[in-house]
C-alpha cells in the first residue's frame, strides 16, 4: 500500500466495503493503517449463454440471489460499522465490480445511517485484499477531501469558542499542557508538523521528575544534573496516549485559511475543553515553551505525565 496517504488524523477511520461477484470484505482504513474486519463468500451462479425458457429460468434464479447478496452485505455492513445505535466511521466507500453497477443505486439499499455516510462509490476490477488496495487509490481524493472539510469545521469550532470568549477554549503550549494534565480538555488541536520533543527527566541529587517541551538542537540546554528518562515527540507522545486520557486528538495541517491562522496566531496547539473555566481564578499566565512541573498528587491525569 502507498505510503503517501498521510490525510488521515488519529481519530480519522474510513469503512470500506470490497464487493465482488464471488465475496464480500469489509474494512477500516486508519491512517496509513488497513484492518479487515471481516468476509464472506457467496456461490453466485455465472452467468449463461444458453437461450430458451430454462435460460429464463436461470436468470430469475440468479437475479434473486444477487438481491439476497445484496441484502446480506447491507445487513453486514450495519453490523460492521454500527456500533451503540452510531456510525464509528468518518466516512464509507462503497467498492463494487460493474455487474452491481445498477443494484446500488437506489438510495434504501443500507440503513439509512450508513447511507449517510457513504462518500463515495467506485468501481473496481477485482475484489478481496487486491481490491481493498485499488479502493484506496480510486478513493484517495474524497478522502483527502473529507479531512480537510473535518479539519476546518474543528478549528471553526475552536475559533468560535474565542470568538465568544466562552473559556472554553486553550492555546499555546503551557496552557494546553496544564489544561491536559488536569482533564479539562475535550478536544486537543496540534499542528502535524509540530517538531517539540518531550522529555521525562530526573535531578540527580533531589530525584524529582520534571517534563519540558523542547526543540531537537535545544536538547543541550538541558541541565547536566537533569537525568534523560524518557524523550519522545510531542505528537507522537500524544497519538499513543490520547485515548486513555478519554480526550479526542485533532492533527491538522495550515493547508486551509482556518490551519495558518491556528500555526501562525495560535502557535499551533491549543484545544477545546470540557467545562467552563474561570480564568482570573486560576490564574494563568502563558509563557513560552517552560518547564512544566509534573508533581500533582491529586490528578488521575498525572500518570500519563509520567509514563
Amino acid at each position: 500500500m502507498d505510503t503517501h496517504l498521510e490525510f488521515n488524523s488519529n481519530d480519522d477511520r474510513f469503512g470500506f466495503i470490497i464487493m465482488d461477484t464471488n465475496k464480500t470484505l469489509f474494512g477500516i482504513l486508519h491512517g496509513n493503517i488497513r484492518d479487515i474486519l471481516m468476509e464472506f463468500t457467496v456461490d453466485l451462479p455465472k452467468k449463461r449463454r444458453y437461450g430458451g425458457a430454462s435460460a429464463t429460468r436461470f436468470t430469475r434464479i440468479r437475479k434473486e440471489k444477487k438481491l439476497n447478496y445484496v441484502r446480506k452485505v447491507s445487513e453486514m455492513a450495519t453490523q460492521c460499522f454500527i456500533r451503540n445505535e452510531k456510525v464509528n466511521v468518518n466516512g464509507i466507500i462503497l467498492a463494487i465490480v460493474a455487474e452491481f453497477t445498477s443494484e446500488f443505486n437506489a438510495d434504501d439499499v443500507f440503513d439509512p445511517r450508513i447511507q449517510e455516510k457513504l462518500i463515495q462509490r467506485v468501481v473496481i476490477s477485482y475484489g478481496g485484499d487486491l481490491g481493498f488496495n485499488q479502493a484506496i487509490e480510486l478513493a484517495n481524493e474524497t478522502l483527502v477531501n473529507v479531512k480537510f472539510v473535518q479539519e476546518k469545521k474543528i478549528l471553526s469550532q475552536f475559533f468560535n469558542e474565542i470568538f465568544k470568549d466562552s473559556n472554553e477554549f486553550c492555546f499555546g503550549l503551557n496552557d494546553t499542557m496544564n489544561k491536559l494534565e488536569s482533564g479539562q480538555i475535550d478536544t486537543l488541536i496540534i499542528w502535524k508538523n509540530c517538531d517539540l520533543i518531550r522529555y521525562v527527566l530526573r535531578h540527580i541529587q533531589t530525584k524529582q521528575i520534571k517534563i519540558i517541551f523542547l526543540q531537537m538542537d535545544q536538547e543541550k540546554e538541558i541541565d547536566n544534573e537533569l537525568e534523560q528518562l524518557e524523550k519522545i515527540s510531542l505528537i507522537h507522545w500524544l497519538e499513543k496516549n490520547y485515548e486513555k486520557m478519554n480526550i479526542k486528538l485533532e492533527i491538522v495541517t495550515d493547508k486551509s485559511q482556518e490551519g495558518s491562522q491556528f500555526l501562525h496566531g495560535f502557535t499551533g496547539i491549543g484545544g477545546i475543553l470540557r467545562h467552563k473555566i474561570d480564568y482570573q481564578s486560576l490564574n494563568i499566565n502563558e509563557k513560552n515553551c517552560e518547564n512544566i512541573d509534573s508533581n500533582i498528587d491529586n490528578d488521575d491525569y498525572s500518570a500519563f505525565f509520567l509514563d
